[in-house]
């Protein structure tokens, strides 16, 4: 392990700090630590920064209650600047969005980005802060909770169906219709995919005591 001393602070005495989301690998945000605001983070196991704009200590959440729970902290090869990979509770960001990055510069027209759910959920997210005429998503939300539901309840009878006639590539082909509209009703509820993660991580700790109970004679 290495000490805050083997560290290589700026000459302001700062350190860049990459903050990652240990689940979705998503990066969140990149913020400034000091010898202080580190130490803090580590016995306090939250994220604890150094604002340059405000010249003070910055305890993520403090005031929104959208704390950071460190998980692993690494440090590059040069020793001049860190990694920090959090449990988050709530958007990482001041706008409200899960992650500071979300802004386009570049995207290569021959190497698309590879699908995932935490993708997927992200242009749902933007579809709602940033509607666009003719796109679904933005439908969906312009017609409100209800009609959010009542797609929900119409793609989850599907996926019985076609279940229940045991045609493997028609199931899939709904359960995907049915994780989009869930997804668009997370975004809807301010619902995360981490809050699902951690409430299945939940259960399956329960689970696990569960087992060892019935184990012991």
């Amino acid at each position: 392990m290495l000490q805050a001393d083997q560290l290589k602070f700026d000459a302001q005495g700062l350190i860049p700090a990459i903050v990652v989301d240990a689940g979705s690998r998503a990066v969140l945000t990149l913020a400034y630590m000091n010898r202080e605001s580190l130490e803090i983070s580590l016995k306090e196991g939250r994220t604890c920064f150094w604002s340059r704009s405000r010249q003070q200590l910055w305890r993520k959440g403090e005031s929104s209650g959208n704390v950071q729970h460190i998980l692993r902290i690494v440090a590059d090869c040069d020793r001049d600047a860190l990694c920090v990979y959090v449990r988050k509770e709530g958007p990482a960001c001041h706008l409200g969005t899960d992650s500071c990055f979300g802004a386009p510069v570049y995207e290569s027209d021959t190497e698309p980005e590879p699908f995932s759910l935490s993708g997927l959920a992200a242009l749902i997210e933007g579809r709602k802060t940033n509607p666009q005429e003719g796109s679904y998503t933005t439908y969906l939300f312009d017609k409100g909770l209800d009609k959010i539901l009542k797609k929900i309840g119409e793609e989850a009878t599907e996926v019985v169906l076609a279940g229940k006639a045991q045609d493997k590539a028609e199931t899939i082909y709904e359960i995907a219709d049915l994780a989009y509209h869930v997804l668009v009703l997370m975004c809807e509820a301010g619902i995360s995919l981490q809050d699902i993660e951690q409430e299945l991580a939940a259960r399956h700790v329960i689970d696990k005591k569960t087992k060892q109970e019935k184990m012991t004679p």
